[in-house]
């Protein structure tokens, strides 16, 4: 479909990803609604981060995904769809289920009764590969079994089902789209990219982090930003499962030399049980097979391999050591 002959609508507009998805729909010429959640302090996140030039095309929505009205209110007159509004730290899972079940699962309901009763014609439901669980065999397709380690992870592939029943039962054009672990500026640092970033960024001595071993395909948000909109534009994407990745991994451990040595960093790194997944719940490897969405949609990650991964983190550590970037970061505690 042609993004550009209608309004779209983001949700999740104002997180990491989200901002990202706007800001390059923006530049594309789509008309934008971004649905923020509300707060009283009329945030708009990480969207305040945008070009001005860009606003043009822009209204800003404040609103809750689990709320069925604000949803069918903010879907009215969409063209499409890109859903990111979700809960996504895993370790805060752990503690608060029920609200993962509230946001996650009952958010792409209302999204998607939303999208049915007025006949959007795309929705992008953005999954996450945390749904694979531990590999069975890589690289990860889309054939690959549903693994819930997580309620986190549980509450994603709830939500996947969800959105998916409403393409095999009433037509519902939906894609669900799988990124695997996106790294980039803006990202919260619960993620470990960012953790390491701002722990050496603000003259820490030793990076405290959890497991160093599990290998992750990381992709860069811009790389990320355009498959989701490379998902929304093809018909060919409607009623599948699609992989979002690079098709090359790194483990945690190897991430952090390569960052101690962009940033001249001698830092050691010590193990905080803190930071430890329980045992059954960590996810050791996720490598991506992207040749679905390759076929699907002509999509390749700009930023690939070793040396993708590199100017992927050359780019990321510059945003974040500007200093009024890493202001806006706790780095002397541990965010879940």
């Amino acid at each position: 479909m042609d993004l550009t002959s209608g309004t779209v609508l983001v949700t999740g507009a104002e997180g990491f990803i989200g901002s990202h998805l706007t800001e390059a729909l923006l530049r594309a010429g789509v008309r934008v609604r971004a649905m923020v959640h509300y707060n009283s302090f009329a945030s708009w996140g990480w969207l305040e981060d945008i070009d001005r030039d860009l606003h043009a095309n822009l209204e800003v929505v404040l609103a809750d995904v689990r709320d069925a009205n604000a949803v069918d209110e903010a879907v009215q007159g969409c063209a499409a769809i890109f859903h990111l509004a979700a809960l996504i730290a895993i370790p805060y899972s752990y503690r608060a289920a029920e609200s993962y079940i509230d946001t996650n699962v009952k958010g792409t309901l209302n999204i998607v009764n939303a999208a049915r009763k007025h006949a959007v014609a795309k929705v992008v439901h953005t999954s996450t590969s945390e749904v694979y669980g531990s590999a069975r065999y890589t690289p990860i397709d889309e054939a690959h079994p549903i693994q819930p380690q997580s309620p986190y992870s549980a509450s994603k592939i709830a939500a996947d089902q969800i959105a998916l029943s409403y393409f095999h039962s009433f037509e519902t054009p939906v894609a669900v789209c799988r990124p695997f672990n996106t790294f980039g500026p803006r990202q919260s640092n619960r993620a470990v990219i960012p953790t390491v970033i701002t722990q050496i960024a603000s003259g820490e001595s030793e990076i405290r982090l959890g497991a160093t071993t599990p290998r992750r395909d990381f992709t860069f948000v811009e790389d990320t930003a355009q498959g989701l909109i490379a998902i929304a534009e093809s018909d060919r994407t409607v009623g599948r499962q699609v992989n979002l990745g690079t098709g090359w991994d790194v483990s945690i451990g190897e991430t952090v030399e390569i960052i101690k040595e962009c940033m001249g960093s001698g830092a050691s790194v010590v193990c905080e049980a803190e930071r430890l997944r329980p045992e059954g719940s960590e996810v050791d490897r996720l490598l991506s097979s992207n040749a679905l969405v390759r076929e699907l949609t002509g999509w390749s990650p700009a930023l690939a391999g070793p040396e993708g991964f590199r100017e992927g983190l050359a780019r990321t550590i510059k945003w974040f050591t500007d200093p009024a970037n890493l202001a806006r970061y706790k780095t002397d505690h541990y965010v879940v």
